[in-house]
């Protein structure tokens, strides 16, 4: 699908228009999809703004919601999904300035994740350009994230600045709900038996089933 920045070899910009932008915000939804309450953002300097983040697209630029590590550069979200989604890209958006973030490392499927854990090597890892407008989009591995009912994401460092700023951290893909075992068991009786439903009952040598 188009978008405002194709993050490659060679970066080719367009204008961002308002039918483009519509369309950017449709695919970048999977936000909905996240289980907010249970969202962690560890390193965060005020508690509960890592998940503020993750927000509308045409939200992206309001930087009234945003998360400022705290002891040092790293930031580490903890993102759970209420089903399996395929993740087909990235943006994130920080300030145009040291705080914005420089590196990104995803792993899937690794609930409760620490900052020792991160150190383990990452899914997938993008080197950040400064982007303030969110127009960056950094493309995954779809086969590697074809199935994913978690994300971590890893921020290990920022432009220089002693704390790492994150604005907006938008996420492309595929939505599909949990399957759970036992809630597609189907019933086979298309039409009940009238005999199978009576109180005494014989089984296959006659003898009377109370």
């Amino acid at each position: 699908m188009p978008h405002g920045h194709s993050h490659g070899g060679g970066c080719e910009h367009e204008a961002i228009g308002i039918e483009n932008e519509l369309e950017i915000g449709i695919h970048y939804s999977l936000f909905e999809k996240i289980d907010m309450h249970n969202v962690e953002c560890l390193n965060e300097e005020v508690e509960g703004s890592g998940k503020t983040v993750f927000k509308p697209y045409n939200d992206r630029l309001n930087h009234d919601k945003f998360v400022t590590s705290d002891a040092d550069e790293e930031l580490l979200f903890n993102i759970p999904f209420t089903g399996n989604i395929k993740l087909k890209g990235i943006i994130i958006l920080g300030a145009d300035d040291e705080t914005h973030p420089r590196r990104m490392r995803l792993f899937k499927n690794r609930p409760k994740m620490t900052f020792d854990d991160a150190s383990a090597v990452a899914d997938q890892e993008f080197a950040l350009e400064k982007d303030s407008n969110g127009v960056i989009e950094y493309s995954t591995k779809v086969v590697t994230f074809a199935n994913v009912h978690h994300l971590s994401i890893h921020i290990p460092c920022s432009y220089g600045a002693d704390t790492t700023t994150v604005y907006y951290i938008g996420l492309k893909g595929e939505f599909s709900e949990s399957h759970h075992h036992g809630v597609t068991i189907c019933a086979y009786e298309a039409r009940p038996n009238v005999a199978d439903h009576k109180h005494n009952l014989f089984d296959s040598v006659n003898h009377q089933i109370q």
